[in-house]
């Protein structure tokens, strides 16, 4: 997989994957949803690379 997230990008998708994470664990139902993305934020950013990034073709990690 290339990379295709700017270490910007990751920052905010680590910080909002959190509050995602936290927000679903103190209301619990339905919020469950808002977990898992957070959860796949974190993951994204952790690897670099979002697959939804590829098929939209946005890139926000500038070429060399």
């Amino acid at each position: 997989m290339e990379r295709n997230m700017a270490l910007w990008d990751r920052v905010i998708r680590v910080i909002l994957g959190i509050i995602f994470i936290v927000l679903a664990v103190q209301n619990g139902g339905a919020w469950w949803i808002l977990g898992i993305l957070g959860i796949i934020f974190i993951i994204t950013s952790v690897v670099g690379f979002c697959p939804v990034y590829k098929i939209v073709g946005l890139k926000t990690l500038r070429e060399a």
